[in-house]
């Protein structure tokens, strides 16, 4: 019986290497990030030791801990030769972190290339995760369709996460994750219903921050949408992020236990004090273990 957290990040000595390579946006200088369209970010140093990570993992009671590339960085948008570079930092340093450790391939949206995707993933990768801001509209779903394609050739699930927020340097810094964030998630939930799925039917697919709170429009969807009522999906899940026991429990209401998996977005914020959320051990072993069983495997 093993617990999974879904979603952290975790910046290899590779990684860190190639983006303090660089001179223009994304890139480190010392343990500064800077992003196009979000202000100066200093990164702790202790937060990408994969040691001490691996000792919080397991603190945790966790049995499998997935990392993804921070699509913030905006990495899979630049262009396939300025993206490679980053993304082979990426994979090779995700690939060698130690137990409890797992990974989330990555790939370029702007340059789409599924043959290279498909090799990335013969390495022992989970799934592919893609920004929000690739998938949020019929041209999006149009371009990402060979990687799509190739995850339900495979059987293996795809991972939505918010992607870059041009213009948060504007505001205060938490406007990114408060805001475009947010507002990409929940784009993302309804263009995966109008396109996505039409396209892809046997896909999985697990949407970061609880898919922005999209699924609690349900209501306003009946009034306002396209005349059907919303139809819990079996293959689409939502992580829980950032996000509490209020939040998470309205979830639960509208989807069902068995589509909420727990992910921390750890370092950037932690795991539920409880677990289940405080829901009780039924909601607990779902979030932990069943539905991410299902994520990854298709099977209860």
């Amino acid at each position: 019986m093993t617990e999974v957290d879904v979603h952290q990040h975790l910046w290899s000595p590779e990684l860190v290497a190639a983006l303090r390579s660089r001179r223009e946006p994304p890139y480190l200088d010392g343990w500064t990030l800077f992003l196009d369209g979000e202000p100066p970010y200093e990164i702790a140093p202790a937060d990408h030791d994969p040691a001490r990570r691996a000792e919080l993992a397991v603190a945790d009671g966790l049995g499998l801990a997935l990392v993804s590339l921070s699509s913030p960085l905006g990495i899979e948008w630049l262009p396939g030769g300025r993206a490679r570079p980053l993304l082979d930092a990426y994979h090779e340093g995700a690939a060698a972190l130690p137990e409890p450790f797992g990974a989330w391939a990555a790939a370029c949206v702007r340059n789409v290339d599924a043959r290279a995707t498909a090799a990335v993933l013969d390495q022992g990768f989970v799934g592919l995760q893609l920004p929000a801001n690739a998938l949020a509209d019929e041209a999006g779903y149009a371009r990402c369709a060979p990687l799509l394609d190739l995850l339900e050739e495979r059987d293996l699930p795809l991972f939505v996460h918010p992607g870059p927020a041009p213009g948060g340097s504007e505001g205060p810094g938490w406007w990114p994750a408060m805001v475009p964030y947010v507002q990409q998630m929940h784009a993302a939930w309804f263009a995966f219903r109008v396109f996505g799925r039409p396209r892809h039917p046997r896909l999985r697919v697990c949407f970061a921050l609880l898919a922005g709170l999209a699924p609690l429009h349900g209501e306003r969807f009946a009034a306002r949408g396209d005349g059907g009522e919303p139809v819990v999906d079996p293959g689409v899940f939502v992580e829980t992020s950032s996000y509490g026991p209020r939040a998470v429990e309205a979830i639960v209401r509208e989807l069902g236990a068995g589509a909420v998996v727990q992910g921390s977005d750890r370092p950037y914020a932690r795991p539920p004090r409880q677990p289940g959320f405080g829901l009780g051990e039924a909601a607990a072993h779902a979030l932990r273990v069943t539905g991410p069983r299902r994520l990854l495997t298709g099977k209860e």
